[in-house]
């Protein structure tokens, strides 16, 4: 019996958490709208603040381009287990890092699902 050759194991991730905060802008008036444009900038920036706040360490607050979830914006997402929230406001910012990052749950209310598809095309 031949053994099989060693696997190299990956190292452990830098960061436990990821989030990246869709900081797209479309022209005005365009009709799928953007986050920038709904305040993903400044809620991003917040969400910074916070996670220092609070001591959250190994989580990374990012920018992102276009997340495709514009309808809906302005969006996030959590990686590694890619769960996509839409926040409005402060209190939601808060509401999701308290949940998700400091409990390991989730804001159910504040999350996209595959149920939030985008209106048809007109």
């Amino acid at each position: 019996m031949t053994e099989a050759p060693e696997t190299p194991q990956d190292p452990p991730p830098y960061f436990r958490a990821h989030v990246f905060v869709c900081c797209n802008r479309r022209p005005d008036g365009h009709r799928r709208g953007s986050c920038a444009a709904r305040g993903s900038e400044a809620l991003r920036d917040y969400m910074k603040v916070r996670t220092k706040e609070l001591g959250l360490k190994g989580v990374r607050v990012n920018q992102s381009g276009c997340l495709d979830r514009c309808e809906f914006g302005p969006a996030l997402v959590i990686y590694p287990e890619g769960v996509w929230y839409s926040p409005k406001t402060r209190e939601d910012v808060d509401a999701i890092l308290q949940a998700h990052l400091v409990e390991g749950g989730r804001a159910p209310d504040l999350m996209l699902t595959e149920r939030d598809v985008p209106p048809p095309k007109a």
